[in-house]
């Protein structure tokens, strides 16, 4: 088995008198999937944020010495009036990272952020415009873990079957660690290999065939939400065109 390339032990986080996550304990080994998913409120971003080092905690995180971060943020307020472009972002990361301007481009490419979205002002982006440069600027410096918190909660149709794409890659094709913050649970079934509910209640975690079932659904939700397994473009050829079936 992979080697644990996280370990987390008795997590606590409390904003004053208010505890968001209790007593919370769950390893992630290199190559995991973790599909992190429950109701509102439940603390998902909090979480991200905690093993981020970000917020104040109890317990015990601790990262192998060879964990490499990115974080996409599930949206940042960007001011309408500041005079920094897309392409301005990552090539300063790309210098602070003294990684050749290649590197930034080549991202950008796979991303199909082209070259007039890059000359843009942030603020002038649409959300799923700004959520492609964000995950373009997580990617630069070769992390091999990733964190993503809702990366298409604002994307379309077609950009979100990009972004899917590109995670089945990162997760199946690179081997890259991903914990996955996502109310798409058909997104979360198909890419996770191991699902952490967090409710109020006490959290669990398990297989996908174990976690997304009706019962568990419904304790989790307090109703059974509707998912649809999403096949990615190669399965979608493979089976005629038909979408996955409920």
């Amino acid at each position: 088995m992979a080697n644990p390339i996280l370990r987390v032990n008795d997590l606590n986080i409390s904003f004053g008198s208010r505890a968001v996550i209790g007593d919370l304990s769950f390893e992630v080994r290199e190559g995991d999937c973790l599909g992190i998913i429950g109701p509102n409120g439940a603390g998902k971003t909090v979480l991200l944020k905690a093993l981020l080092k970000l917020i104040p905690y109890r317990g015990e995180i601790r990262w192998s010495p060879g964990a490499r971060l990115g974080y996409v943020p599930q949206k940042i307020a960007a001011d309408r009036q500041l005079p920094l472009r897309a392409k301005d972002l990552l090539s300063a990361k790309a210098r602070f990272l003294k990684l050749p301007s290649t590197d930034w481009e080549r991202v950008a490419q796979e991303l199909d952020i082209t070259s007039d979205l890059l000359n843009v002002s942030i603020g002038q982006l649409s959300g799923g415009q700004f959520q492609k440069v964000l995950i373009a600027f997580a990617l630069l410096g070769g992390p091999n873990v990733l964190l993503f918190d809702e990366p298409t909660a604002s994307l379309d149709e077609l950009t979100e079957e990009r972004i899917y794409e590109l995670l089945y890659s990162l997760q199946k094709d690179k081997g890259m660690t991903v914990l996955l913050v996502s109310h798409d649970l058909s997104v979360v079934f198909r890419n996770a290999n191991i699902v952490l509910c967090l409710s109020k209640g006490k959290p669990c975690t398990g297989a996908p065939k174990e976690i997304l079932t009706p019962a568990m659904l419904q304790e989790l939700y307090g109703g059974s939400p509707h998912y649809y397994q999403h096949l990615h473009e190669h399965e979608r050829l493979a089976s005629g065109g038909r979408e996955g079936a409920p």
